[in-house]
């Protein structure tokens, strides 16, 4: 299975986790690709099976910059990607209260609106309390390839 992985990312952090889902994707034998500057035309010709999205969240519950052109074309456009299985990883600092992970709530938002299924339930990193992003998603993950194997 071919699994397209979205990161938007302020300092770096966002994009580390996407590059470790990566590896535990590709070593769970699964065909998986991250672009931290992709295209909607390089995910498309990737021609994904399902998504994974690494988001931290910036300002008022925004999306990073580096993944706010892919949004935006990925909304315009509305790709025919209903009924691929998806997840969110967002991270956050809880001290932000109601725009806590607020990019990977904007990124759920937008599955909803392209019919890709959320079949875990967003992971919401607080850089409060997590010093080790990498390591605290690996449960997380583990069930988003459970679920990928059916």
């Amino acid at each position: 299975m071919r699994i397209a992985i979205l990161s938007g990312s302020v300092y770096g952090t966002a994009e580390e986790v996407a590059r470790h889902a990566e590896r535990l994707l590709s070593n769970a034998g699964f065909q998986a690709w991250h672009n931290p500057r992709a295209s909607l035309a390089d995910i498309q010709a990737f021609a994904p099976e399902a998504f994974l999205a690494v988001t931290s969240t910036t300002g008022m519950g925004e999306l990073p910059d580096n993944l706010q052109p892919l949004y935006y074309a990925i909304r315009d456009s509305l790709p025919a990607w209903s009924g691929l299985p998806g997840a969110v990883l967002a991270l956050g600092d809880s001290s932000y209260g109601d725009t806590f992970c607020g990019g990977g709530e904007l990124v759920r938002e937008l599955y909803a609106e392209l019919g890709i299924r959320e079949v875990v339930a967003m992971l919401r990193l607080d850089s409060s309390e997590s010093v080790t992003p990498e390591s605290d998603a690996e449960p997380w993950l583990a069930e988003f390839i459970a679920v990928l194997n059916g």
